[in-house]
C-alpha cells in the first residue's frame, strides 16, 4: 500500500475535503487514507489539519449511521461475552445486548447496504456482512477486552491489528507444522510420564497443551522485538513440560528426578514441579535470548513481586532505561489469580514509578475449576482476569482448542507489551485432564465436567485431524512425529537409569559473577576515613539555591555536621546518613524503601527535605558528589507482602546493590510472613538463591501496645539453619553503620534482620563516637562497658537491645558493682566464641541470667537456652528474667506495662521486691514521635 505522503498533512484544506470526501463514500478514497481516517474516528479525534470550523460542512450523520457505529462499538465491547472459548462447548450463544433490537434494527436490515462506519476490516457493505466479520473477529475462539482501555492510542493500535484480518492470522504451512510438533512434543510427554511413573505428581498440562506453542511464541516474537531477557514465573501446573520445551533441560535430567536420584547439591532441594532453570537459546531470527524460569514454592502467587524485583534489578544493572530488554511473564492458575490478595498488591505496583517493569505478559491457564472449587464458589465474576481491570491493561480470552488463535494472541501481546510498556493479559480457556495432580480423584466433585473431558480429544488429536484434513501434514508424518519422541524419550530414560545425569549446583554466574560462597568468616572492614565521614556531613547540608528548610529541622541538619566533624555523639540517624552516604561514594548504589522511610515512622532519618515554602524535594544522600552511585529512598504503598517479594526479588537478582526494605513497626512484618519463610529463610538451601536483603523491623517494649512492640525476634531465630541468614539488635548507632557496611563488604550475601530501635533513636545514652566509625567494626558481643572488677563479678546479665540501658541505668542507680551486664548483638550466626570468651572473663560469676523485655515465649530466650546451657560449666546456673509467658506479644495498658519493667528489673539486679514501684506517668518512656496504625 502506497503510505501517506506526511507533506500533505500540513494542508489544511486538502485534508478537510478528502475527509468530507470520507464521510460521504469512504469506498471513493484510496485505501491509506480511508484507513488513516478510520483510525481517526476509532480515536474519536479530528485528523491533522481539519479545522474545527470545518466540522458543519460534514455530512450530518442518519439515525442508523449512529446505531451502525454503535454496533461496532458494541462488538468491540461486549463481543468476548459469546465468543467460543470453552473447550468444553459451555458457550453463550447471545446477549441482549448486541441483539440488533438494541440499535433500531431487525433481521430485515441485514442485506441493507450500512457500510462498515469505522470498523477496519473489509465488508461487501451490507449490515449481514458487517455482523458477521464483527462475530469473526470479536466472538469467534478469541475474545478481546480492550475498550476499558482509557488511551485512544492503544484502543486504536489493537484494533489495526485485529479488525483487517478479522483476528484470523495467516500461517504459512511451515509455522502450522511448527505447531504440531509442539503439541505432539507436549502430549507425547505427558503419556510417557503417565505410563512410566504411574501415580507420581507431575501437575500435568494437559487440556492446556496450546500453553507451550504460545509462550515459545511470547519468546521467539520477543526477541525479535528487542527482548534479551525474559524471567518467567509460575505455578505447579505445567511446569515440567516447560522445563523440556521452553527452557530445554535435558529429557535425561528431568528423568533423573522422577527415578528418584538424590542431588549432589548443598543444602535440601525441593521437589521437581518447583524448580526453575536457566536457559540461552537463538530465536528464529537469529538473535539471542534468554530465558530464565524463576523457582517458586507452593504458596502459587507468591512468585509474581519476586519476578518483579528480579526484572527490575536487571533492568537496572543493564541500564535497560526503556525497560524492553528484560521482561516477565507471569503465569498463573485461574483461582488463584482471583483469590489470592497478593495478585492486586503486585499490579497496584506495576503502575508505581519505583517498581514499574515496563510491562508484564500474564497468562492465566484457566482450568475452570480450583482444586476441587468451581468459578461460582471461587469467584463472584465472569473472568478470573477481571481483578486486572483495577490497571485497565488488554485482556485475551483464548479458546486452548485453538492453537493458531492462541498463538495469535501471544503475537499480539508481545507487540503491545513492547509497543506500549504495559501489562497485557491472555486468559488460556483450558480444562485440567486430570485431577489437580496426577493422584487426585477429580470426578469425585465435578463428575459431569469429567465425563465431558473423558470424551474431549486433546488438543494435538484435535490440531492433526485438522491438518490432515487441509493437506498440510498426512497421517503417516504425524504418527512419524510421535514415533520420533518415543524413541527419544525411550533413550533419555534409559540413560537416566544407567548413569544419570548431574545436577550441578547453580554456579554464582550472570549478574553474581565475583561472588563467592559463605566461608567461616563473616568479617568484614568497614571503617573509613574521618575525612569521608566529615564529608558526608557537610555534603549533606548543602542546599539547593532558594531551597527553604522546615524551620524544625536546621537544628537536626547542624547536629548532623557536627556529628561529622566529631564535636557531638552520633545518633542513629546520623550513623545511617554516614553509612549509606559512604557506600554510594564507593560506588555502591543503594535502593531503600518502605512505608514512610523518607521521614522515618519516628521522625528521625528527614531523607527527602521538602522545601517549606514551595514542597520541591532534595533528597542530600543523592547530592554528594556527582561521580557517586545512585540511591533511592522512597515510600511505599501501604503493602508488606508484595512489596517484601519484589524487594527480595531485586536483591536476589544484584548482588552489588544495598537493598534495604524497612516496616512501619515490627509486627507488620506478620503480612508478609510467607516471602520470609518460603524465599528470605528458605531459598539458599531450597534452590541455591543468594541474596543479601536488609529487613529493618523496629522493635521494643515502650508501652505502645501488642501490635508496636514486637518485630517477632523468636519467629526470625525459629526460621535460622544452615547459615541461612543473618539476625542482629543493635544497641549502638556505630554498630547500625558497621553492619549496613558489612553487607556490601563480603564477597557473599546473606539476609540481614534488623530489630531496630524507636526510644533509642534519640536517647543521649545510645550515642557514638566518631572514632566508632573510623576505628572499629561490627562487634558481634560488646563487653560490659562499666568494666566492674571481674573478681567482684557474682552474677552476669546477658541481654539485647534497649534492655541494656534500662538495667544498666537502675545497676548505677543503686551503684550495684558486683553485677556485669554484656550485650549480645548477633543472635545468628550464634557467636559462640565471643561468649564463651566472655563467659571465661566473669569465670566467678556463678550465676548467669538472660534477660529479655518480650514475654517467656517469645524474644530469643528459646533459641539460646540451650546453646547457652551447652557452654556453662558444672556449677554455674542459667535462669530466665523477664515477662511470663503471654499469648499477647505485650499489655495494652501502659501502667501495667512500666509495672512489668520494673519488676523485671528488680529481678534482675537482684533488688528487693518491694522496691517494686510504677514509674510516674512523668518518667515512663514516650514514643518519640507521633504515629498512627
Amino acid at each position: 500500500m502506497k503510505p501517506i505522503d506526511l507533506a500533505t498533512l500540513a494542508n489544511a484544506d486538502y485534508i478537510d475535503r478528502l475527509y468530507q470526501q470520507y464521510l460521504q463514500d469512504p469506498a471513493t478514497v484510496e485505501p491509506q487514507w480511508r484507513d488513516f481516517f478510520a483510525g481517526v474516528d476509532f480515536a474519536g479525534t479530528r485528523p491533522p489539519g481539519a479545522a474545527a470550523s470545518s466540522a458543519p460542512q460534514k455530512r450530518q450523520p442518519r439515525d442508523d449511521d449512529m446505531g451502525i457505529q454503535a454496533l461496532v462499538h458494541a462488538y468491540r465491547e461486549l463481543g468476548h461475552l459469546i465468543a467460543r472459548l470453552d473447550p468444553l462447548g459451555h458457550n453463550r450463544p447471545s446477549h441482549p445486548l448486541l441483539d440488533l433490537s438494541q440499535f433500531n434494527m431487525t433481521a430485515a436490515d441485514l442485506d441493507r447496504h450500512v457500510g462498515r462506519a469505522d470498523f477496519l476490516g473489509q465488508t461487501d457493505g451490507s449490515l449481514g456482512d458487517l455482523i458477521d466479520k464483527l462475530r469473526a473477529t470479536y466472538c469467534r475462539t478469541i475474545g478481546v477486552e480492550y475498550m476499558l482501555i482509557p488511551d485512544a492510542n492503544q484502543r486504536l493500535w489493537l484494533a489495526q491489528r485485529m479488525e483487517p484480518i478479522f483476528n484470523e492470522p495467516a500461517l504459512t504451512a511451515e509455522q502450522r507444522r511448527w505447531i504440531l510438533q509442539e503439541l505432539v512434543a507436549v502430549q507425547g510427554l505427558e503419556e510417557f510420564l503417565q505410563t512410566k511413573y504411574i501415580g507420581v505428581k507431575r501437575f500435568s498440562i494437559e487440556g492446556a497443551e496450546s500453553f507451550i506453542p504460545l509462550v515459545n511464541t511470547l519468546i521467539e516474537e520477543g526477541a525479535c522485538l528487542g527482548v534479551e531477557h525474559v524471567v518467567m514465573g509460575m505455578a505447579h501446573r505445567g511446569r515440567i513440560n516447560t522445563l523440556a520445551l521452553v527452557l530445554h533441560k535435558p529429557y535425561e535430567a528431568i528423568l533423573a528426578e522422577f527415578e528418584g536420584y538424590i542431588p549432589e547439591d548443598e543444602g535440601d532441594g525441593d521437589v521437581k514441579y518447583h524448580l526453575g532453570y536457566p536457559h540461552d537459546r537463538i530465536a528464529r531470527c537469529g538473535r539471542k535470548i534468554h530465558v530464565g524460569l524463576s523457582f517458586n514454592p507452593s504458596h502459587l502467587e507468591l512468585v509474581n513481586p519476586v519476578v518483579e524485583g528480579i526484572v527490575r534489578g536487571k533492568q537496572t544493572r543493564l541500564h535497560d532505561n526503556e525497560r524492553t530488554g528484560v521482561i516477565p511473564v507471569l503465569v498463573h492458575g485461574d483461582a488463584s489469580f482471583t483469590g489470592q490478595g497478593i495478585v492486586l498488591e503486585t499490579l497496584a505496583l506495576s503502575e508505581m514509578p519505583y517498581w514499574r517493569t515496563g510491562g508484564t505478559i500474564h497468562i492465566i491457564i484457566n482450568n475452570q475449576v480450583g482444586f476441587t472449587t468451581l468459578p461460582k464458589q471461587g469467584r463472584f465474576t465472569p473472568y478470573p482476569t477481571d481483578v486486572a481491570k483495577t490497571i485497565q491493561s488488554p485482556i485475551f480470552h483464548v479458546n486452548g482448542d485453538d492453537s493458531e488463535a492462541c498463538v495469535h494472541a501471544a503475537k499480539l501481546a508481545i507487540a503491545f507489551r513492547q509497543q506500549f510498556h504495559c501489562d497485557v493479559f491472555i486468559d488460556l480457556w483450558c480444562y485440567r485432564r486430570h485431577g489437580h495432580n496426577e493422584v487426585d480423584e477429580p470426578s469425585f466433585t465435578q463428575p459431569l465436567m469429567y465425563k465431558e473431558i473423558a470424551a474431549h480429544l486433546p488438543v494435538r488429536d484435535l490440531y492433526a485431524r485438522r491438518l490432515e484434513s487441509e493437506g498440510v501434514v498426512t497421517a503417516a508424518e504425524v504418527d512419524t512425529m510421535k514415533g520420533d519422541l518415543r524413541d527419544r524419550l525411550e533413550q533419555a530414560m534409559a540413560a537416566a537409569r544407567k548413569s544419570p545425569p548431574p545436577q550441578p549446583v547453580v554456579p554464582l554466574q550472570g549478574l553474581w559473577l565475583g561472588m563467592t560462597r559463605a566461608g567461616s568468616d563473616w568479617c568484614a572492614k568497614t571503617a573509613v576515613s574521618p575525612e569521608i565521614i566529615a564529608r558526608i556531613g557537610e555534603a549533606a547540608n548543602r542546599l539547593p539555591p532558594d531551597f527553604t528548610v522546615h524551620p524544625k529541622l536546621k537544628r537536626l541538619m547542624q547536629a548532623r555536621l557536627e556529628m561529622g566533624l566529631g564535636r557531638v555523639g552520633i545518633d542513629w540517624g546520623g550513623a545511617e546518613m554516614f553509612a549509606l552516604g559512604s557506600l554510594v561514594l564507593e560506588g555502591t548504589p543503594i535502593r531503600f524503601v518502605g512505608q514512610d522511610t523518607q521521614r522515618g515512622t519516628f521522625s528521625h532519618r528527614h531523607a527527602c527535605l521538602h522545601d517549606y515554602n514551595t514542597g520541591r524535594k532534595h533528597y542530600p544522600l543523592a547530592n554528594l558528589d556527582p561521580r557517586q552511585a545512585p540511591i533511592i529512598i522512597v515510600n511505599t504503598m501501604l503493602s508488606e507482602l508484595a512489596v517484601l517479594g519484589f524487594e527480595y526479588g531485586f536483591s536476589s537478582a544484584d548482588p552489588y546493590n544495598l537493598v534495604v526494605w524497612e516496616a512501619q513497626f515490627g509486627d507488620f512484618v506478620n503480612q508478609a510472613q510467607p516471602i520470609i519463610d518460603q524465599f528470605i529463610a528458605a531459598a539458599e538451601s531450597k534452590w541455591q538463591k543468594h541474596c543479601g536483603l536488609v529487613m529493618l523491623l523496629p522493635h521494643g517494649y515502650e508501652g505502645q501496645g501488642p501490635e508496636h512492640s514486637n518485630g517477632q525476634l523468636d519467629r526470625f531465630l525459629s526460621l535460622c539453619a544452615e547459615n541461612n541468614m543473618q539476625v542482629v539488635q543493635p544497641s549502638l548507632p556505630a554498630q547500625y553503620f558497621h553492619v549496613l557496611r558489612r553487607q556490601i563488604h563480603r564477597p557473599f550475601r546473606k539476609p540481614l534482620i534488623l530489630m531496630m530501635p524507636k526510644s533509642l533513636l534519640r536517647s543521649e545514652a545510645s550515642v557514638s563516637r566518631l572514632e566508632d566509625l573510623t576505628q572499629s567494626s561490627f562487634q558481634l558481643v560488646i563487653d560490659d562497658p562499666a568494666n566492674p572488677p571481674r573478681e567482684q563479678v557474682r552474677r552476669l546479665l546477658l541481654c539485647s537491645g534497649k534492655v541494656y540501658f534500662t538495667l544498666d541505668g537502675a545497676r548505677r542507680k543503686h551503684e550495684l558493682r558486683n553485677i556485669a551486664i554484656v550485650r549480645i548483638e548477633q543472635f545468628y550466626p550464634y557467636p559462640q566464641k565471643e561468649l564463651a570468651a566472655i563467659l571465661s572473663r566473669y569465670n566467678r560469676a556463678g550465676e548467669v541470667v538472660y534477660v529479655q523485655e518480650e514475654p517467656r515465649n517469645r524474644g530469643a530466650w528459646s533459641f539460646i537456652e540451650p546453646l547457652l546451657r551447652q557452654m556453662l560449666p558444672d556449677g554455674r546456673v542459667l535462669t530466665y528474667c523477664g515477662r511470663p509467658r503471654s499469648a499477647s506479644p505485650a499489655t495494652g495498658s501502659h501502667r501495667l506495662h512500666a509495672i512489668e519493667e520494673q519488676t523485671m528489673i528488680n529481678h534482675a539486679l537482684d533488688l528487693p521486691t518491694q522496691t517494686a514501684q510504677p514509674v510516674p506517668p512523668s518518667q515512663q518512656p514516650q514514643p518519640t514521635a507521633p504515629v498512627s496504625d
